[in-house]
């Protein structure tokens, strides 16, 4: 027992014998018989209050979390202490967020967002602070020696969707942010399409902040034709945004410039992906009477109905209180219960009374398996486990849902999940 722990523990015999009651303080949560474990300090990060995608549901899932598991003894004896920060969407946030993790000698961040890996990954790094389970937006979480995702990002959704489409769909037009992350979408789209023998999607760049989008849907909707003509947008909180402008499109309206028929977007069918589209846009939106009815939708886990998310309604009911960010149908909360059960397993894995960011990240790489309940294929980081894509190594979980929208809800379109590893190692 180190110097500091056996003065502390000293202290807190002393005010024992004096007649103290609450032992909180003195490293015993409620629940626990006794031990004196040091509490586990990690951060989320996400964008919130921003013009273009923001996840407040992330930090507030990560705060409930940390209600639930102290009001029930900490994980393994320890209490969980939860760092928030708001990552603005811009890389000085992101590198901000970082630095104040680093500063606060956090042990992981966990279940976090941020479009921006090269500003708080290199910071992140240099202190060995593991990244755990973040949303899967940035390409450094499928680079970084010290991230650990736990799904396959951008890649296995774009990859899949191709795969969807191509079953249904005659020709596709992709409506996709004009920015570096947005420029590498197309070819997971294509290598999707391809795997059905389909031709290459016609490639539609947009700003990712935009007030409206009725040029590019015009040309979207033309670029589709008319009968099986499909129209993906990956736009984030804009793809609202963006299907709205294509309602608004006049029937005759002949868009694009390049010779296609005009058609009305009834005889087009719409799709993105989860995060693009999710049960609470579908809410939102009208239900059974949103712009999504009869989408397809890609996504990385079950539809929010599905029973193996009972245990993450339940915390949420009773320890989300009346916080409305806290959506359990949205994608950023589904990633971040994922990632805290990550968490929780490690740590209770290492079994020690002070967990450092050091031992978290050797846990992982050393091989811990992680049960998640069915949300995702048991996930472990072990090299044989890497998918090995050259863009992405570190995908470890490559396998997606097709699910469609009917009568307002998100439903499987098939059942179980789809495995899209060869078609993201295929991509360019």
């Amino acid at each position: 027992m180190t110097g500091r722990r056996l003065t502390s523990l000293l202290a807190c015999v002393t005010a024992a014998a004096a007649g103290a009651s609450l032992l909180t303080g003195c490293g015993v949560l409620p629940g626990i018989t006794g031990g004196s474990r040091e509490p586990v300090t990690v951060m989320t990060w996400a964008p919130d209050g921003t013009r273009a995608t923001n996840q407040p549901g992330m930090p507030a899932m990560a705060q409930a979390y940390a209600r639930w598991v102290n009001a029930n003894g900490g994980i393994d004896g320890h209490e969980l202490r939860i760092l928030t920060c708001n990552e603005l969407n811009t890389s000085a946030g992101a590198a901000t967020c970082a630095r104040r993790a680093v500063r606060e000698n956090v042990v992981a961040v966990v279940g976090s967002y941020s479009q921006n890996g090269r500003a708080f990954m290199a910071p992140l790094e240099a202190a060995s602070i593991p990244y755990i389970g973040g949303y899967g937006i940035s390409e450094d979480e499928f680079t970084s020696p010290l991230s650990y995702p736990v799904n396959g990002g951008q890649a296995s959704l774009l990859a899949g969707h191709g795969m969807q489409l191509a079953e249904s769909c005659r020709k596709v037009s992709l409506v996709r942010p004009d920015t570096l992350a947005g420029d590498k979408l197309p070819d997971l789209l294509n290598s999707g399409l391809s795997k059905g023998r389909h031709k290459n999607a016609t490639d539609i760049p947009a700003l990712e902040d935009a007030a409206e989008y009725t040029e590019q849907a015009g040309r979207a909707r033309a670029k589709a034709g008319g009968e099986e003509g499909c129209v993906a947008a990956v736009l984030g909180e804009r793809t609202q945004t963006f299907f709205d402008s294509f309602r608004r499109l006049p029937e005759d309206e002949e868009s694009g410039g390049d010779g296609d028929d005009g058609n009305s977007e009834e005889q087009v069918r719409i799709s993105s992906v989860l995060g693009s589209v999710s049960q609470p846009v579908i809410d939102r939106t009208g239900g059974a009477h949103s712009p999504f009815e009869g989408a397809y939708v890609t996504g990385w886990y079950p539809e929010a109905n599905d029973a193996r998310w009972t245990p993450m309604r339940k915390v949420i009911k009773e320890h989300a209180f009346a916080d409305n960010r806290v959506d359990p149908a949205d994608a950023g909360v589904q990633t971040t219960w994922i990632a805290y059960t990550v968490l929780k397993q490690v740590i209770e894995s290492l079994d020690k009374d002070t967990i450092t960011a050091g031992a978290v990240a050797h846990a992982l790489d050393r091989g811990v398996q992680i049960d998640t309940g069915g949300l995702t294929p048991e996930l472990r980081w072990h090299y044989e486990d890497m998918l090995g894509a050259p863009r992405f190594p570190r995908i470890v979980n490559h396998e997606v849902t097709f699910q469609v929208v009917r009568r307002g809800q998100l439903v499987a379109q098939k059942p179980g999940f789809v495995d899209v590893g060869a078609t993201v190692l295929s991509a360019p």
